[in-house]
């Protein structure tokens, strides 16, 4: 949960909307899965019983609620587009989760590591599979009065399965490249733009296409989020070496203890120089110490990986707020655009 004063008050307000649809989703799984899944999403503890946590920043179930609102939709449109792209979403941490080996998140044991990789693998695939059944039927499966027609409900569900191929394309890139010695920026960027870029296009543009709004309306949207996504995952990725473990719900230096070829590490091999050689000998040494992992962060720094992350960041958002500076769009859903955008780039966790 993103705390109260830090978030954009559309966090709570989108929240409001898609909150009840999320359990009622979730709330379809068999007796065998629920469980788990309620567990990852931070509404049981792993006997069962209710918390009072709920997992996630809420990025993409805002984004889906505001496209709707940009292209002068009622939120409610946006409700089912913005429980499916969450689902897949968390189909795809569940899975890292168990490739990467990680035992944490959001401050919690991961699933696989509280119910085995069984189990993981099997809710994670079920998560993917209700996001195309929310979509195809949202009345019956959200319960809900008011929906998109037909024709818009099967266009929102043929894009987020092209956005959903699009993400597995680029985690497989994320997977392989850690067996390669170096990776080059482009490398780095298309697989991003894979495994972050397409499903948060696939958010901001969720809602309009559900509205029934032109197409090169929801295009620019795809646009925002697609440049966004980028944004997104240049923070994450400093995050993944540099964040607060306190702040982030992973250990110190994560990405790089998994030999993860992420954005500022690919900027770093490629200023060349005795560093750089130093930071690819480390990467291929399978199992490192802490002494070795502190050593590439700070060549990771000194070789400019930090500041060139940092710098497409800023540059991916200003793609972002270009792609929707339309006098089309509705002016206060616009601004909310831009309100999340700049959280994304903002934040610590």
């Amino acid at each position: 949960m993103i705390p109260t004063e830090q978030a954009p008050p559309v966090f709570g307000r989108a929240r409001e909307f898609v909150a009840p649809a999320m359990r009622t989703a979730v709330g379809r799984l068999s007796a065998e899965m629920r469980p788990v899944a309620e567990y990852h999403f931070g509404w049981a503890d792993a006997d069962g019983r209710a918390t009072g946590g709920g997992g996630g920043k809420g990025v993409r179930p805002a984004l889906a609620i505001l496209s709707a609102e940009a292209v002068g939709a009622d939120a409610v449109i946006g409700i089912p587009g913005g429980v499916s792209v969450e689902l897949v979403h968390n189909f795809s941490l569940i899975h890292d989760d168990v490739i990467d080996g990680d035992v944490e998140r959001r401050h919690r044991p991961t699933v696989w590591a509280t119910f085995g990789i069984g189990r993981a693998v099997i809710v994670g695939d079920a998560l993917l599979v209700l996001a195309q059944q929310i979509l195809l039927d949202p009345a019956g499966t959200l319960q809900l009065d008011r929906v998109a027609d037909g024709d818009a409900s099967r266009r929102a569900a043929a894009r987020i399965a092209d956005s959903t191929a699009a993400m597995i394309a680029g985690q497989a890139l994320d997977v392989a490249f850690e067996m390669l010695p170096t990776v080059d920026v482009a490398g780095c960027l298309a697989m991003e733009g894979g495994k972050t870029g397409a499903l948060l296009g696939c958010a901001a543009a969720i809602g309009a296409e559900l509205a029934g709004a032109p197409s090169e309306h929801v295009a620019a949207l795809d646009r925002f989020g697609y440049e966004l996504g980028l944004a997104f995952q240049a923070v994450d990725d400093l995050l993944g070496i540099w964040g607060d473990p306190a702040r982030t719900g992973k250990p110190a230096w994560s990405d790089l203890r998994s030999h993860k070829k992420t954005f500022p590490v690919a900027a770093a091999l490629a200023a060349g120089g005795a560093g750089a050689a130093e930071l690819a000998a480390l990467l291929a040494t399978p199992s490192l110490s802490d002494v070795q992992v502190a050593r590439m962060a700070a060549l990771v720094e000194q070789a400019g990986g930090r500041e060139a992350a940092t710098e497409e960041a800023t540059r991916r958002l200003g793609a972002a707020l270009v792609a929707i500076d339309s006098p089309f769009f509705v002016a206060a859903a616009q601004a909310e655009l831009a309100e999340v955008a700049r959280f994304v780039i903002e934040r610590e966790f």
